[in-house]
């Protein structure tokens, strides 16, 4: 068999194998493209049994302030009084605790009620206005 016909059978084996291979490469990147990006779980599913996220007990003061109501009190947004400026607690401390946490809870003026923290308990609001209130002193 002479070189340029060992050539030729090669060339011809390799356009009839290639394609085959890319074909099948082709076919999966098709797939991933078109797969669905989620699956869909219904009550009663084994996947709809997802675990359940249990509090470990009331957060303190410190933790509500500083994960919502820093928001508002830490800029002074709509005027709220800003955490560590006595002049902002004055007034609102003249009224009372109760007032402040009666405030707090229902909300007041521009403050909404819990200040949006609907997770939140009474007793935690109470705690971070408590928080508030001993570190603008």
């Amino acid at each position: 068999m002479s070189l340029k016909s060992v050539v030729s059978l090669f060339v011809v084996t390799a356009s009839l194998i290639i394609p085959v291979f890319a074909g099948a490469a082709a076919k999966d990147d098709i797939a991933a493209r078109i797969a669905p990006i989620g699956e869909l779980c219904m009550a009663g599913d084994e996947c709809a049994a997802a675990a359940v996220e249990v509090a470990s007990g009331p957060r303190s003061g410190e933790d509500v302030y500083s994960s919502k109501c820093i928001a508002c009190h830490g800029s002074g947004a709509a005027g709220a009084p800003k955490l560590g400026d006595a002049g902002d607690w004055s007034a609102r401390l003249g009224k009372g605790t109760d007032t402040l946490y009666t405030n707090a809870i229902a909300g007041f003026q521009g403050m909404p009620a819990k200040g949006l923290c609907f997770d939140c308990s009474d007793d935690e609001i109470k705690a971070a206005v408590d928080y508030m209130v001993s570190n603008s002193q």
